[in-house]
């Protein structure tokens, strides 16, 4: 497995691809739960916690729903491993602030970092887009345990910006704003609905396989597939600055 793929832009998932799940499911996701209940009592009036709980609300069709029941609700989410915005945006205040006081350090597989620092000095554009907030992937990538990243990254997208993940206009609304043709966009990611959406979409699209995932298609994968961003041979497009 040794696909090779002409683009200008590469745009990453996180979790599955270029993190381990373990490290989000068995670090981030318990300690955001351990934090729901003190952010939803003693800053309930701040705007971006007070818009996410009415979207709570909505999702829930409780519009009387108190902290108590949002909080069960953000609890059920998080064991069903749903993609539901405002979890991802009150988990992201949390991780951010976390990840400031240096209570969390991001995980990178050992075969990204250099990857990504390759393609970036070869001129690639690259981009993040993960169903986490924008917020929680700039800190992310701004504490990982190689240091500050977010100079390699020229954007973020989540499911506010963007769209959900598995909806090819989702992608279609990220190459708007990129600027970057489809045609030399490629998005690498674990899930094969997300692949399909953006291979709909137009772009290139790279499945990564790794064995210690959860979420690996049971047979063959329709798409370029590499074990490790190392095998992943990256040429750039022509007119790639």
């Amino acid at each position: 497995m040794t696909p090779r793929f002409r683009a200008a832009a590469v745009v990453l998932d996180i979790e599955g691809t270029t993190s381990a799940t373990r490290h989000v499911t068995d670090v981030m996701y318990p300690y955001s739960r351990r934090r729901f209940a003190e952010l939803l009592t003693e800053r309930q009036d701040e705007p971006e916690v007070r818009a996410a709980v009415e979207q709570v609300r909505e999702l829930l069709d409780e519009p009387e729903a108190d902290a108590r029941r949002v909080e069960r609700a953000l609890g059920e989410w998080l064991d069903e491993d749903r993609k539901v915005t405002p979890l991802k945006t009150l988990q992201g205040i949390i991780w951010t602030e976390a990840f400031a006081r240096g209570d969390l350090t991001a995980h990178f597989y050992p075969d990204v970092v250099p990857a990504l620092r390759r393609w970036h000095e070869r001129g690639a554009r690259l981009y993040v887009y993960s169903s986490g907030s924008v917020s929680a992937q700039r800190s992310w990538f701004g504490h990982a345990a190689e240091g500050d990243l977010r100079g390699l990254v020229s954007g973020f997208f989540d499911t506010r910006n963007a769209g959900p993940k598995t909806a090819s206009a989702s992608y279609r609304a990220i190459a708007a704003v990129t600027g970057v043709p489809p045609a030399d966009t490629l998005f690498l990611s674990d899930r094969a609905s997300e692949l399909d959406a953006a291979r709909d979409a137009g772009w290139l699209t790279g499945a990564l396989v790794r064995p210690e995932e959860p979420h690996q298609p049971a047979g063959r994968t329709e798409h370029p597939a590499a074990r490790s961003f190392t095998e992943i041979d990256l040429v750039l497009a022509e007119g790639t600055s």
